[in-house]
């Protein structure tokens, strides 16, 4: 039997070959678009989905949290920097308070450095722990003033910077000693009220 002139197997072969890669390529391209396109697809049906803001306050909280990156590189790179999270009772001089207000502690931060050491802590609190805070904090040398939806309440003497903020239900406490990076208690106030919000 004659063979069909102008046709090459080794080429057929080579057209074969290319074109499965080519299609492979695509598949591999296309993964990262199967979950967004089945999230379109349901919103499409009706299906509800999951707020951003639900699945960050379901994720329990950790110490890295509490930081944005430059924050986080900034004290990590401190000389002598070490971090140990534990579910230690908040330190602070208004020590009144916190047996009042019986912080149920999710995570307190202890950094250790060279420079000093800085203790922080998050917890859940009654819903009126601001104003009681508010009430309880000035007589200890504490200046208290409204933050959005928190009260936020701060004494500094001598190298202790001393940092306690209270709103809807949640607890922010915030000693440093003699290590003071800039801003970091609004950094670590903005990240915890972000994730109750």
């Amino acid at each position: 039997m004659a063979g069909v002139g102008g046709r090459n197997a080794g080429f057929a072969w080579f057209v074969g070959v290319v074109s499965a890669a080519i299609v492979v390529t695509l598949l591999v391209l296309a993964v990262p678009m199967f979950p967004a396109a089945s999230r379109w697809i349901s919103e499409a049906a009706g299906v509800p989905q999951p707020t951003a803001s639900a699945a960050a306050t379901s994720a329990p909280l950790g110490c890295r949290d509490l930081y944005n990156e430059a924050a986080w590189a900034g004290l990590r790179w401190t000389e002598g920097a070490e971090m140990v999270a534990s579910t230690d009772a908040p330190v602070s001089t208004a020590a009144d308070l916190v047996a009042a207000l019986e912080p149920q502690v999710l995570v307190t931060c202890t950094w250790t450095s060279g420079r000093g050491e800085i203790s922080t802590t998050v917890a859940s609190v009654p819903p009126d722990a601001g104003a009681i805070a508010t009430a309880a904090l000035p007589p200890l040398g504490f200046e208290c003033a409204p933050e959005g939806d928190r009260v936020r309440c701060s004494r500094t003497e001598g190298d202790l910077l001393e940092t306690i903020e209270a709103g809807g239900g949640q607890w922010v406490s915030t000693s440093q000693q003699a290590w003071h990076p800039t801003q970091y208690a609004d950094g670590v106030a903005a990240a915890v009220w972000s994730r109750a919000g």
